[in-house]
């Protein structure tokens, strides 16, 4: 059966190699102008930091390459897919193939099994480096691009509600009742008034509490500030209320975040849109295997009748057409208006039917 939609090792190969090679063309192609554009916009703020200079410029682009890679790699496969079909198509090699006896799913099905090869690779990549990059750059812009702790599990920028009072930490590090904070505001209230305000450096989590040192206390009623060797806090206040108050799906990898998600639970907390980002996980990279087929109808029909580039065009509006579907689907699902299975998988399913169905009626 296999051997059936690969009747030849030599015409396989080509097609395989020539898809690749156009997919890691426009890959390289927008990569290097979405990074030259992002870099456009966000270099004042690295340099913003004192002591900053070249060097952090090139850890930015380091850390925001990975992303961009991750997030274009479909697009890039879609592109990659349409050149390389309408290349065939405009040189009548598609013609030959087909007078040599090969259907359309025989002509595509070199294509899928490299796109297949392409997901297996996205999965990895995000799953080895993108989710250490983007935990990182976060923490680096918490720390608005300045030094930030080594520790892999660094978080920033969490708040946690005790009462009627607001604890913000800057830079949290660690698990368990080893976490420290770093950064820490205390917004004191009383009846939805703001009493005084704690800036403090440091805390850690003891039986009592939170233990705050090297602390600053501004009295807002009367406007003045003292300073504090330490100071308890946030009694009742959990480790994990810090740790898993702002769970970052893009930040953790799939065994990560399905602990995470299983903590969450257990506590009782609402899980149903990080359950349609783990399940993204695995959906996200497979669209690579759908553009191969959306992108089909730039292969078939005849190249002269002047219709080639509408036929391109109508395959990038069903590629685009299934991330818009996939976006919204994702969207809701954080809304918790769609099912996380649902969210994950529903824009993939429809577009491969959809795909398939447009194949069959206008080639098979």
């Amino acid at each position: 059966m296999l051997l059936n939609f690969f009747p030849s090792r030599a015409l396989a190969l080509y097609l395989g190699k020539t898809f690749l090679l156009r997919c890691l063309a426009m890959l390289a192609m927008l990569v290097l102008i979405l990074q030259m554009l992002d870099l456009l916009s966000e270099a004042g703020k690295v340099l913003a930091y004192p002591g900053n200079g070249d060097a952090q410029l090139w850890q930015y682009v380091s850390l925001r390459a990975p992303q961009i890679i991750s997030r274009f790699l479909p697009f890039s496969v879609l592109l990659g897919t349409l050149i390389t079909l309408a290349t065939l198509n405009a040189n009548s090699e598609v013609v030959a193939m087909k007078s040599g006896g090969l259907s359309a799913h025989q002509i595509l099905a070199p294509l899928i099994l490299a796109s297949l090869a392409v997901a297996a690779i996205s999965y990895v990549f995000n799953e080895r480096v993108v989710v250490r990059a983007t935990a990182t750059l976060t923490a680096w812009e918490a720390a608005k691009f300045g030094p930030i702790p080594s520790d892999p599990g660094v978080k920033g920028n969490v708040w946690v509600r005790h009462e009627d009072d607001l604890i913000r930490a800057g830079t949290i590090t660690g698990r368990g009742n080893a976490v420290r904070l770093q950064d820490v505001n205390v917004y004191d209230r009383h009846n939805n008034a703001l009493i005084s305000i704690v800036y403090a450096k440091h805390g850690r989590f003891t039986p009592d509490g939170w233990l705050l040192e090297d602390i600053r206390v501004f009295d807002v009623v009367r406007g003045v500030s003292r300073h504090v060797d330490r100071m308890m806090v946030g009694k009742g206040v959990t480790p994990d209320q810090f740790t898993l108050s702002s769970v970052d799906p893009d930040a953790m990898s799939f065994s990560d975040l399905s602990e995470a998600i299983d903590t969450l639970r257990e506590a009782g907390r609402p899980v149903a849109s990080l359950e349609g980002s783990l399940w993204h996980k695995i959906s996200g990279p497979l669209s690579a295997l759908l553009m191969p087929l959306l992108g089909s109808v730039a292969a078939f029909g005849i190249a002269r009748s002047g219709k080639l580039f509408v036929r391109a065009v109508i395959g990038m509006a069903l590629g685009f057409a299934f991330f818009v579907a996939d976006n919204f689907a994702l969207s809701m699902g954080n809304l918790g208006v769609y099912p996380p299975m649902l969210a994950a998988w529903a824009p993939f399913l429809l577009f491969l039917v959809v795909g398939e169905a447009v194949l069959i009626t206008t080639e098979e």
